[in-house]
């Protein structure tokens, strides 16, 4: 029986586990919401305890008997990654579906993750492809959904193979584009792979089109004192019915994580450009669609992830740690 939220309905996701990073404001928040509504047993993953408190508290009193469970996590530290996974796979039980939502977007100068990756490609994907495969054994036992959330961003990027950690030149909106990229081609070929190897796993794509976040608000701890005129000028055209609001914004990552064969597939709103409206699946971005670079951002990112995905059958498990000597391609 499926149990109606505003503006979707989900399936009865009792007893599934579902682990969602960025959960605890804006559009993972009501990713967050929805799914503990429909009974899902959810993770939270969380960098700040503060905010995850919060997140748990709001979830607990919108959906009485809402089963959270919060967890730290850092997608910035490769280290806080391992930690929280050897967390999971320690209580042993699989997870049923992974939505990879949180992001960092345009820090106005160049900064770097605790391995010394760009921020933005650092935390946005290589974050988020070693959750992935450090959690692959417990998503393989239940034949999983993993959910990437990418960006209308990524129409416009691509793949800065010259300089992919901004190290020569910084262009923050650029840098936010090529790193939704990198998510897309890998989540789709993650599907791919997973369909041709036998994993068990369906891997998605979803973007929230555009709609008011905290991603271009004031954050200090980027490097950004105040908000951007962006923020501002989105939050008008939300008011106005142009764009999304945080409610519609996370609709398609919630069919991303539920629609019969979704695996391979990209939703999003489906009003003018896909930035707002009903949710439902569109065509992959042209940046998007090449199987090509899709292996090149593969290969690049188990190594910068430090994680090894199955091989023709073989048990998933830990690479050898992120390539810090030689961590680009030559």
């Amino acid at each position: 029986m499926a149990r109606t939220t505003t503006g979707t309905a989900l399936p009865d996701l009792s007893g599934r586990r579902a682990v969602l990073t960025g959960g605890s404001d804006g559009i993972g928040l009501v990713i967050a919401r929805r799914l503990a509504a429909a009974g899902a047993d959810l993770v939270l993953p969380v960098r700040s305890s503060a905010k995850g408190d919060a997140a748990a508290a709001h979830l607990r009193t919108q959906v009485p008997g809402a089963r959270v469970t919060l967890h730290a996590l850092d997608l910035a530290s490769l280290a806080s990654v391992r930690a929280f996974a050897d967390a999971l796979l320690g209580e042993g039980r699989p997870v049923d579906l992974l939505v990879n939502n949180a992001g960092v977007m345009t820090p106005p100068e160049r900064r770097t993750t605790a391995d010394g990756y760009e921020l933005q490609l650092g935390t946005n994907h290589v974050g988020h492809v070693a959750l992935t495969g450090r959690l692959m054994p417990l998503l393989r036992a239940a034949r999983a959904r993993v959910v990437w959330q990418v960006s209308v961003a990524a129409d416009r990027g691509a793949m800065h193979w010259d300089d992919l950690q901004w190290e020569r030149s910084y262009e923050p909106f650029a840098a936010y584009a090529q790193s939704k990229v990198a998510v897309g081609l890998f989540g789709l070929e993650l599907d791919r792979r997973s369909a041709a190897g036998g994993w068990g796993v369906a891997s998605a794509l979803s973007h929230p089109g555009i709609a008011p976040t905290n991603l271009l608000a004031a954050q200090p701890g980027i490097g950004r004192p105040e908000e951007t005129r962006d923020v501002r000028l989105i939050r008008r055209l939300s008011a106005l019915g142009i764009a999304g609001t945080p409610e519609t914004a996370a609709l398609p990552a919630l069919l991303a994580a539920t629609a019969p064969d979704a695996g391979g597939r990209l939703y999003g709103p489906r009003r003018f450009r896909h930035i707002s409206g009903p949710p439902a699946e569109q065509e992959p971005y042209r940046p998007l669609r090449s199987p090509d670079e899709a292996q090149r951002v593969w290969t690049l990112s188990e190594r910068l992830a430090g994680v090894a995905f199955p091989d023709g059958g073989e048990a998933p498990g830990a690479g050898p740690g992120p390539d810090r000597e030689h961590p680009l391609p030559a």
